[in-house]
């Protein structure tokens, strides 16, 4: 247990960023703190932070130790959970921050489901694509896409965010099928709109990965907006499997370059459910996080439907 203690301990204090903080949210004193990380670093044989008068840094073993350790605390949490709270009901109101369109498509129409399961359970949702801090906002859980960037709040991977190349069948047969990844350069490409700059669209297969500058006549930084261009015959687009799983199954979009994995550069293609870091996690949250795990998994619908 003394490990895990001084595991839980370090987590606090990256999360808040002194040790003052960290002491104050555990009720000791900063020089304690302080010692006990230094003992820690003793122990392991390895610097964890860098400190200077303004602020406390990783160091490259740190991260290492930091993201180790949140992944072996949440398993303990998870294995506590699993035995003290059978009979824990779920209740309160869980505070839910979703991006937009998954939201839209994926979290609100499953919420009577989960609610009929929870009826002591009240849900406030959020739908935004802004990037929120939790702990200040009060938010409970949060869906997130891609890459996580904050490495105090605790990820549970929920299932995977593939992406494909699209278009309309009216489009296909108008402008042809591209074959080749440099066929695209002679299309019409629907480009979301991250930052100003050249628009790359990456492929890869088993040959290797290419990178292709693309152009088009329709840039926007809204998913639906793109998705509603492609079905109308305007261009091909990247989307993901989530957002047009049913429309290359019914027919109104077509894949292409279904043999290649599609990436616009992002390095994790995953959707997580995120929450903040806290040794006694509720039960509300962890009955949404299970019900998310259940419902989308490793191969949800919207996938199945894509390779139809």
């Amino acid at each position: 247990m003394d490990a895990l203690n001084s595991m839980e301990l370090f987590v606090d204090v990256v999360a808040a960023g002194s040790f003052s903080k960290a002491g104050r949210r555990r009720g000791l004193a900063a020089s304690s703190v302080t010692r006990s990380i230094n003992a820690l670093e003793d122990a392991l044989g390895v610097r964890l932070l860098n400190r200077t008068t303004r602020k406390l840094s990783l160091t490259e073993a740190g991260r290492l130790y930091h993201e180790r350790s949140r992944r072996i605390i949440a398993e303990v949490e998870d294995a506590r959970l699993s035995v003290t709270q059978l009979e824990a009901a779920p209740r309160g109101t869980l505070r839910l921050n979703v991006p937009v369109v998954f939201g839209r498509l994926h979290v609100a129409p499953a919420l009577p489901e989960f609610l009929a399961r929870y009826p002591a359970l009240r849900i406030d949702l959020n739908m935004t694509d802004g990037f929120i801090d939790l702990v200040e906002e009060g938010v409970d859980l949060a869906v997130r896409i891609g890459e996580l960037e904050d490495s105090s709040l605790i990820a549970r991977r929920l299932a995977p965010n593939d992406r494909v190349i699209c278009a309309s069948p009216a489009y296909l047969r108008s402008a042809g099928v591209p074959r080749e990844p440099d066929d695209l350069r002679a299309h019409n490409c629907l480009i979301y709109k991250r930052q100003a700059g050249r628009a790359v669209w990456r492929l890869r297969n088993s040959d290797g990965t290419v990178d292709i500058e693309v152009a088009g006549t329709l840039r926007a930084n809204n998913a639906d907006a793109l998705h509603a261009a492609a079905r109308g015959g305007l261009g091909l687009v990247i989307l993901p499997t989530w957002m047009v799983g049913p429309d290359i199954q019914s027919g109104a979009l077509t894949r292409v370059f279904a043999d290649y994995e599609v990436s616009p550069g992002a390095l994790d293609t995953s959707i997580y459910a995120v929450f903040p870091y806290n040794r006694h996690l509720s039960p509300k949250v962890r009955a949404m996080v299970d019900f998310f795990v259940e419902r989308f998994g490793e191969s949800p619908d919207w996938d199945v439907a894509a390779a139809a």
